[in-house]
């Protein structure tokens, strides 16, 4: 019997393989013969529960009872609805999002304006569920986060002390894939138990070596000026120069995701393994419940992180912060949402809970927002975490080449010390297009202009 006629009698597609193998093997020890197989599966089909120690129907008919209890606890489940912002976005990135509130366990979803397509979730997806966390939905740079310290240096530093500005941007980090400081930097992060995994136990020693490094793609560390109006921020109105930086959990972060990722992704039910990086994992499971517990503290040792790149640099320019604001934005909440208690999976989006303060950036030539979040229920209190992607990074080294963009950034008045021709800002959607569709979500608070940017270089020559 081919598929089309056991879908034909009733059989489940998850199932159809388990009884081709049944029919074959019933076959070879003659049990009965070709012709007579569609009888035998029918009889299992309408009696499971009396093959399942069957030699050979055993195995289909215990995935067939699987079905069925699947289709009972999930016959009322129902898409999740979701809504959107802003229109630059691809469709994949839409499919993703739908794919995800297919899922028994979601309960809404959102769509930010800089979406773009990402693994499991799309980059700039929200999705809440209940009692199960996805960590394809927080995503690989777990607690990936911004953070913004506003200084007491005066404007003029960038053309008084150049030098001075640019260095303690090249030694107050270190930015590549595996970077480690050679000398062990110090945070009270690294005092936490690191014994709630046995992963996060074995990986503490890399985290602590590349504490207070930065990654590459579009990690950065930068200078610049912020325009703050008076009343906001605990400061008087006027411009002051800040740090701004971007990173997240470096390896151990990755390395948390790959292990847990992986083992949801081998318990999703059959019915829904097609979405595959979709997989979840029921925070009432041992494994769920390690998977929040090492995501918590990715979290912290992300902020940790930041806080010594800012120390650092901010110690070799002999600058004092005044005030600032950090955030995460690849990361899950518990969360109460219409009623009840939910994980609201942010990745790529920033918390915008009402009068919650959050960081938003553009690119390396356009300006980044200090935020307040309005709170705005539709979107789980969430807005973007950036400008967005508008090309994959393959398509910006097929399309673009230096030359074109030392002209563009002189033009703004930024200075290079390093970055990938993948990060350059014709690969980002207009930041000030994306503010502008995400007004319900968030208000701007200050701007931040860049004026000396460093990112992880990839060998191509900027600044010839």
């Amino acid at each position: 019997m081919n598929k089309k006629q056991l879908r034909e009698l009733g059989v489940p597609e998850t199932c159809l393989g388990d009884a081709i193998f049944a029919i074959s093997q019933g076959v070879q020890e003659k049990r009965f013969k070709g012709k007579k197989a569609g009888k035998e599966i029918e009889a299992v089909l309408e009696q499971p529960s009396t093959f399942v120690n069957d030699p050979v129907f055993g195995t289909l008919a215990n995935k067939i009872l699987e079905e069925e209890r699947l289709d009972r606890k999930y016959a009322a489940a129902e898409p999740a609805t979701y809504q959107t912002w802003g229109k630059d976005w691809d469709q994949n990135s839409l499919q993703q999002l739908q794919e995800a509130c297919s899922l028994p366990i979601a309960v809404r979803g959102a769509l930010m304006p800089d979406a773009h397509l990402g693994y499991g979730l799309p980059i700039g997806g929200v999705l809440a569920t209940e009692g199960a966390v996805i960590p394809y939905a927080v995503g690989v740079d777990i607690a990936c986060r911004m953070k913004i310290s506003i200084t007491d240096l005066p404007t003029d530093v960038f053309k008084e002390k150049p030098s001075m500005i640019d260095e303690s941007l090249q030694k107050g980090t270190v930015f590549g894939v595996g970077k480690t400081w050679k000398r062990r930097q110090n945070h009270d992060a690294m005092d936490l138990d690191w014994s709630v995994t046995p992963l996060t136990a074995q990986k503490k020693d890399k985290a602590w070596a590349q504490l207070g490094t930065s990654g590459s793609g579009n990690h950065f560390v930068e200078w610049g000026i912020v325009e703050v109006p008076e009343g906001e921020m605990g400061l008087g109105a006027g411009e002051y120069v800040a740090l701004l930086s971007h990173s997240g959990s470096r390896g151990t972060g990755a390395a948390v995701c790959d292990q847990y990722s992986r083992i949801a992704r081998q318990q999703i039910p059959s019915r829904y393994r097609h979405l595959d990086r979709l997989g979840w994992l029921s925070l009432d499971s041992q494994e769920g419940q390690e998977y929040w517990a090492a995501m918590n503290l990715m979290g912290d040792y992300a902020s940790a992180n930041h806080a010594v790149i800012h120390r650092n640099v901010l110690k070799l320019a002999g600058a004092e912060a005044l005030t600032g604001v950090e955030n995460h934005h690849n990361f899950a909440w518990k969360e109460v949402h219409d009623g009840r208690e939910v994980i609201v999976h942010r990745k790529g989006a920033t918390p915008a809970g009402e009068g919650v303060l959050g960081v938003i950036p553009g690119s390396m030539a356009s300006p980044s927002y200090i935020v307040r979040g309005k709170g705005n229920p539709a979107s789980l209190n969430s807005s973007s975490h950036g400008a967005g992607r508008r090309m994959s990074r393959r398509e910006a080294f097929r399309r673009y080449r230096w030359p074109e963009w030392r002209d563009h950034l002189k033009k703004h008045g930024v200075r290079l010390l390093a970055a990938g021709l993948d990060e350059v800002p014709g690969v980002y959607k207009d930041i000030r297009q994306v503010m502008q569709d995400q007004e319900d979500l968030v208000e701007i608070v200050a701007t931040f202009t860049p004026k000396v940017v460093m990112m992880c270089g990839d060998g191509s020559k900027a600044e010839d």
